[in-house]
């Protein structure tokens, strides 16, 4: 059986996870959500096979840039399902498995670069790059329920109660859990920068140089926005603020170089 059937089928799942989502959104029975979860589980199963085969390839880690897109991403949607089944998510389904589904498309479509690394002979290392990949997945997932906590704030202060609307979760709920997954994220990321520092043999290179800035101003920004809500009670447009520009930040820290020299330097080469 050949190995791109994988993507193949979740994408297929991806894609009818979040047409039933949206297509609930509007009715008064509200969200199917074991019918969704069975899917979602069956595209996360295909893109976890799939991507794993991508990554462990030619005896080593291939570590291209659609790989660790697609690693990230299958994170993000674990998490998001995850967290779903205590924390209705509805806003946020359909954009995850949305992207998830382009993600898929993308890996059948594009070519897929080979770049074999081994990092198994130096395991600190290992750790630090899953670690790395952990925090940025939670650090997005808490962005994307900043826009929850914006949207049900903006119906709140508007009255509004049409339907679809009854089936958001309560404000609270939703931003408490944004804080949790900013706080496990931020000290992810904090791990990341110190073992970073002391297991990478050219972290003080001119050419990592802005990437490590970047990733420190990501960190110290998530920190002030934990220190601010923690002790000044911030939240709302403050905290959404400072949860988009700690991720656009760490963003282009991840992929930014990567995107110049793995996609537009290649093209004109």
């Amino acid at each position: 059986m050949s190995f791109m059937l994988f993507p193949s089928v979740a994408l297929l799942t991806y894609l009818s996870a979040t047409m039933l989502v949206l297509s609930r959104l509007v009715s008064p029975k509200g969200l199917n959500y074991k019918l969704v979860f069975a899917l979602a589980v069956l595209a996360i199963a295909c893109h976890g096979i799939f991507l794993a085969d991508s990554i462990f390839a030619g005896g080593g880690q291939n570590f291209s840039l659609l790989n660790v897109i697609s690693l990230v991403c299958w994170l993000i949607v674990i998490v998001i399902t995850l967290s779903a089944l205590r924390t209705p998510a509805v806003l946020l389904l359909p954009i995850v498995y949305g992207f998830a589904a382009l993600n898929q498309l993308a890996i059948l479509v594009l070519p897929s670069a080979l770049k074999v690394q081994h990092f198994e002979q130096t395991p600190a290392l290992l750790m630090h790059i899953i670690v790395a990949f952990v925090a940025y997945a939670l650090l997005i997932v808490a962005t994307l329920h900043s826009v929850q906590v914006s949207y049900i704030s903006h119906k709140l202060k508007q009255k509004d109660f049409l339907l679809g609307n009854q089936f958001l979760p309560p404000l609270l709920q939703v931003e408490s859990l944004q804080f949790r997954l900013l706080l496990a994220g931020t000290v992810l990321l904090g791990l990341t920068l110190l073992s970073g520092a002391l297991f990478t043999e050219h972290w003080f290179e001119l050419q990592h140089l802005h990437k490590n800035v970047l990733s420190s101003l990501a960190f110290l920004v998530f920190v002030l926005l934990l220190w601010g809500h923690a002790r000044l009670g911030w939240r709302g447009r403050v905290a959404i603020a400072l949860t988009f520009t700690g991720s656009i930040l760490l963003t282009l820290s991840y992929f930014g170089s990567r995107f110049v020299r793995e996609i537009l330097l290649d093209r004109l080469s």
